[in-house]
């Protein structure tokens, strides 16, 4: 069974519940035979901890699940640690690991809106639905998402690839950025391609998207043609870029974690 989101907790719970509880990115967990896995106990409190605020998620696996806020400065007890949720892929199995990115941005969610931002009321959490409510003003806010498209472009069998601002040297991937309010998605596209390297871009084509959560970002990924313009980085968020064959590309994005290597991956695989 794979993880459902729901918002209406139990009344009356009496079986163990799995608790996604963070220290900022780092994901609570234990090892138990070697295997890392999400603890599963009736309250996160067994294993050591005061939570600052906790959520709830949903069902995993036939089970509830929950979301906590973890003091940063609490001591780790013996029987649990705390991994990166960008380190856990390949640990922990794919249902929990997606049931992690929505805890996480759960968590930055509630700690983020505690207040109104227009009036400063302290918000309340509205029953059955995942928003905040401030009581004196009525703004409403839903958990955020940041959509940010990234694309592979070809031209004569070559991938663009760039080195991006606080990328290793060596290290190059496809380009990005977020989309700006007003924009369409493909929109966003060819302004990101022409003001990163200054290039146009044409048959723009969907091909998937990946929830981000550092902190809330949803990854949109087409695949898109050179149209005209030569390379001419923007020397701020792009250092360098240049075209790729697919037997000669560089140091790149791990597909198993990110879309961005998922996409280079479809260009290598098409056009080796």
């Amino acid at each position: 069974m794979s993880f459902i989101s729901l918002v209406r907790p139990p009344i009356d719970r009496v079986d163990p519940a799995y608790w996604f509880g963070f220290q900022n990115n780092n994901l609570l967990v234990q090892n138990i035979d070697g295997k890392t896995v999400v603890p599963l106990t009736m309250d996160v409190e067994e294993i050591g901890f005061k939570p600052v605020r906790t959520q709830y998620l949903g069902q995993l696996n036939g089970s509830h699940c929950y979301s906590a806020e973890l003091p940063l400065n609490a001591p780790w007890p013996e029987s649990a640690n705390f991994i990166d949720l960008r380190k856990l892929h390949g640990m922990l199995e794919d249902d929990f690991l997606k049931a992690a990115v929505n805890a996480i941005q759960i968590v930055n969610w509630d700690q983020t809106f505690q207040y109104c931002g227009r009036c400063g009321t302290p918000t309340e959490n509205k029953a059955g639905e995942r928003v905040k409510i401030c009581p004196a003003c009525g703004l409403m806010n839903f958990p955020r998402l940041a959509p940010a498209i990234m694309a592979a472009i070809i031209k004569d069998n070559q991938i663009l690839l760039a080195n991006g601002r606080g990328f290793p040297s060596n290290f190059f991937s496809v380009l990005a950025g977020f989309v700006e309010p007003g924009e369409t998605l493909e929109e966003c596209l060819a302004r990101e391609v022409r003001e990163e390297v200054g290039l146009e871009v044409k048959n723009i084509r969907y091909f998937s998207s990946q929830p981000w959560p550092f902190p809330h970002s949803l990854m949109i990924a087409y695949t898109a043609e050179y149209l005209s313009g030569e390379i001419k980085v923007d020397g701020e968020e792009i250092k360098s870029a240049d075209w790729f064959s697919a037997n000669q590309l560089p140091f790149r994005p791990d597909s198993r974690i990110s879309i961005a290597g998922r996409l280079i991956d479809w260009f290598e695989n098409s056009y080796r």
